[in-house]
């Protein structure tokens, strides 16, 4: 029996959200730490949906190139699984956020053509996962959270010495052809199951998570 595909949803923004991904299995949830992202959620409002999460869901921070001082703020108030740092961060300021706040660390690597793979490896020795991610347009605010996806032949049937997730522009249409042809035994979606920029579809959700593992 193989094991199912792990589900990370992003960028929740209330209770419910966080219900609905308890109630589709999803594994992860990830809350968005970002003032440009339409995602981005305060931290006493992080705090609640972290406290909503029942045991088995993971509780994600997503952070941009964040300072010792927000993630101290945000760390000291929202009871944690993860830190997802989707920024420039270089593998040296990832073992610095791994050893301070004692957490497991996730890196987001943006990929557009061949060119960016060897990126992703110089976090394999620091970071507990990788996020491999479509890279932003040129100009992007967003670092994530575009609804573009990348050729994902370009990493199929790789082998990495790290756990890794897919992203970028899944949607419950193609995410199980995502998963046959890169082999990724996690995935993680944000505006593919939102019926506008931050606002998540329970059923979107659910019809994610199945199809992810069908």
């Amino acid at each position: 029996m193989t094991n199912p595909v792990s589900v990370k949803i992003c960028g929740l923004a209330t209770v419910d959200d966080v219900r609905a991904c308890a109630d589709a299995g999803a594994n992860y949830m990830g809350l968005v730490f970002f003032e440009k992202s339409p995602r981005n959620i305060i931290i006493p409002a992080a705090r609640e949906l972290a406290l909503a999460a029942p045991l088995g869901l993971a509780k994600v921070a997503l952070v941009v190139n964040p300072s010792d001082a927000e993630l101290d703020a945000i760390t000291a108030t929202v009871p944690l699984d993860m830190l997802q740092l989707h920024g420039r961060e270089t593998p040296e300021r990832v073992a610095e956020v791994k050893a301070r706040y004692g957490l497991p660390v996730m890196k987001a690597v943006g990929i557009a053509d061949g060119d960016d793979l060897p990126k992703l490896e110089s976090y394999f020795g620091v970071a507990d996962q990788i996020l491999v991610d479509a890279k932003p347009p040129k100009g992007g605010e967003l670092p994530g959270g575009n609804g573009l996806s990348f050729d994902w032949r370009l990493i199929a049937g790789r082998r990495w010495p790290c756990p890794w997730m897919l992203a970028g522009g899944l949607t419950p249409e193609n995410v199980a052809e995502a998963v046959k042809m890169t082999g990724a035994k996690q995935v993680d979606v944000s505006s593919g199951v939102e019926d506008a920029p931050g606002q998540k579809n329970a059923e979107l959700i659910q019809k994610f998570v199945q199809s992810s593992r069908a």
